[in-house]
């Protein structure tokens, strides 16, 4: 696993901060509660309707789901902390299908998800303790619908990556692309991405199915080991969504996802592969999904993006910099459109790039950056003189990545 040593010494930072929270008497749903202002073990699946409140700190002992027809409502300035695990134990808090979260944090007060190792409390929007790469330390939160997916062999139901097949709480997918899972404002998710086997992490948020009668606004989410947020088909849009330092991809799209993702920025680390991912679907039908309104700061291992798979959909004024030369990186640092058919759709119109912008490092040519032809929609422009990307000021006061000063360099 990556950075191995580093998550040893939190393992054991997180083992001594754990058994110094005192727990007391069980609780009606079989959690434990150590008193006012102090945390709560979350040790069993939610299965009645069930408030986390302001003030406290909920810490996920495994793997946790909120049942079909329960809502888990988290009020503002609430932080959830996974504990340790991997393989079968790794920590996750799962929405599962028909059941709902109601997690509307506020720009004053977000909520934040975490790992145990961190020494966050309520009131607080930075770590004191943690460095922003650290990935891999819990799962991630997962969330999943009865929308519409499209999958291999054209079957409406599948599970989602991240969770065993033993655990019938990971099925995704239906036919309700209105359905509803809830409200998700004001979220900060960091340090996940725990590993179930391999090559099979879990994403900081992963979308499962989601319906459009879904509301997801103020997203971030830092140092995750796989992709900052996944869509696994699913009509949910997205608005004003933050990746900072993903070790696999900042944004990746699967399975015919049908919604957009409006003002979203992602902050590329040294463990980024692709700031962008896009896959086609993998069935026969054919949705596909907008990214515009988007800033994306680059780093010398990463790439723009790669639309492979039957790519489809629309990407629209997104504006690039600090990204390699892709000639002295073996093609790190470019935007490409891979395989026939993802060439295909881009000739037909089927996948379309409108008014891109990049910044680009010195002396290389826009046709060396932006691939097999996407490189008409493009232009490259000075730094900070871009007109399209992302308003950062959604993303101002309740950030970490804000308040840490990461965005200083977005105009």
């Amino acid at each position: 696993m990556k950075k191995f040593n580093s998550i040893l010494m939190i393992f054991a930072a997180a083992l001594i901060g754990f058994t110094g929270c005192i727990v007391g008497n069980d609780k009606p749903d079989g959690n434990t509660d150590s008193g006012a202002g102090s945390s709560i073990v979350v040790n069993s699946n939610i299965t009645t309707n069930t408030t986390w409140t302001t003030g406290k700190t909920y810490v996920l002992s495994g793997r946790i789901a909120v049942t079909a027809g329960n809502t888990l409502k988290i009020q503002p300035g609430v932080i959830v902390k996974g504990e340790v695990g991997t393989g079968s134990n790794a920590t996750a808090l799962i929405i599962a299908r028909g059941a709902k979260i109601d997690a509307q944090g506020t720009s004053a007060s977000p909520i934040i998800f975490t790992t145990v190792a961190d020494e966050i409390r309520p009131g607080d929007i930075a770590s004191p303790n943690l460095e922003p790469n650290l990935s891999g330390l819990w799962g991630g939160l997962i969330i999943l619908g009865k929308a519409k997916g499209s999958f291999a062999g054209d079957v409406t139901e599948i599970q989602i990556e991240g969770v065993p097949p033993s655990d019938i709480n990971g099925l995704y997918g239906g036919t309700d692309d209105a359905d509803n899972s809830g409200i998700l404002k004001y979220v900060s998710i960091r340090h996940g991405g725990a590993n179930i086997g391999e090559g099979n992490e879990i994403n900081g948020l992963t979308l499962g199915g989601v319906g459009s009668g879904t509301v997801i606004e103020n997203i971030e989410v830092i140092g995750n080991q796989d992709d900052g947020i996944e869509w696994f088909g699913g009509a949910v849009n997205v608005k004003n969504a933050l990746v900072w330092n993903a070790g696999d991809d900042g944004m990746d799209t699967d399975q015919g996802w049908s919604g957009t993702l409006d003002n979203f920025i992602v902050i590329a680390g040294s463990e980024t592969d692709h700031t962008l991912e896009i896959d086609g679907p993998e069935g026969s039908a054919i949705a596909g999904h907008t990214l515009k309104n988007g800033s994306v700061k680059g780093f010398n291992t990463a790439e723009l993006g790669d639309f492979r798979d039957g790519a489809r959909g629309t990407f629209e004024n997104i504006y690039f910099f600090n990204f390699t030369d892709p000639a002295s990186t073996d093609g790190r640092g470019d935007l490409s459109i891979s395989g026939d058919k993802s060439i295909a759709n881009f000739g037909n119109g089927a996948l379309k790039f409108i008014k891109l912008e990049a910044t680009l490092a010195s002396g290389v040519a826009l046709s060396a950056v932006f691939k097999g032809g996407t490189a008409a929609s493009a232009t490259a422009v000075a730094a900070k003189a871009n007109t399209v990307g992302a308003n950062k000021a959604a993303f101002a006061t309740w950030s970490w990545a804000s308040v840490s000063g990461q965005l200083t360099d977005f105009k």
